[in-house]
């Protein structure tokens, strides 16, 4: 909205769901565009290219005065979109001037939509929902509120290395849930069948465990796994 009231001509880029690739019109982003338009009080112009950047996208931009907005399709109808692909970073860089990433959720994705892109078009820099976010959490972790717990998930333990030692380095209590977990419980002798675990991080596992205590901090580990 700050864009478009300045006089911007804005190129909106999203993905939805998993497609894996294919153009699967349950995933299409026509509906994102109708929302958008009755939250803006304007037309959002979709361009319904299942390629994403073909020739209705195109038009669209051409045909762009200032203030006007264009959705593009899911970027994921592209397989190229989350193997960050040259082709397709390339193609959503040629339409626009600059790049902003206002999408803190997907920020640590290498897609093209997110990574790519920002090779080929200059200047890329963070909108203000990514400002948001980054001074929230930047507050949290310099100076936090005791006690100070922090909780995390996720499948891989491998995501997360440098974060759970830097956590455990000002934390008062860290949780862990998710199937990263396992790992952890596999690391302090439990027997976790053929839940997920990465075998080749539960010796990581028990390092962090170890420093845990010795830091006197609580590593709490779910207790409902059997």
């Amino acid at each position: 909205k700050y864009l478009v009231d300045n006089g911007a001509q804005v190129i909106l880029c999203s993905h939805m769901g998993k497609p894996k690739g294919e153009a699967k019109p349950e995933f299409s982003l026509a509906p994102v565009a109708k929302r958008l338009s009755e939250m803006l009080g304007k037309e959002v112009v979709f361009a319904a290219d299942d390629n994403v950047v073909g020739e209705n996208a195109k038009k669209a931009v051409a045909e762009m005065k200032d203030g006007d907005v264009v959705l593009l399709q899911n970027t994921r109808y592209r397989k190229e979109e989350t193997k960050n692909g040259e082709e397709l970073s390339k193609e959503l860089a040629s339409l626009a001037e600059m790049f902003v990433n206002d999408a803190f959720g997907t920020a640590h994705r290498a897609h093209c939509s997110t990574v790519g892109v920002t090779e080929y078009l200059k200047p890329a820099v963070c909108g203000y929902l990514i400002q948001k976010e980054l001074k929230f959490l930047g507050d949290a972790v310099e100076t936090p509120e005791r006690p100070f717990v922090a909780i995390l998930g996720g499948a891989k333990v491998s995501d997360k290395i440098n974060v759970i030692n830097n956590l455990l380095e000002k934390v008062d209590t860290l949780i862990i849930g998710g199937g990263m977990a396992y790992t952890f419980l596999k690391a302090q002798g439990y027997t976790v069948g053929s839940s997920l675990v990465e075998e080749d991080k539960v010796e990581y596992a028990k390092e962090m465990l170890a420093k845990a205590e010795e830091k006197g901090v609580k590593l709490l580990l779910p207790v409902d796994h059997r």
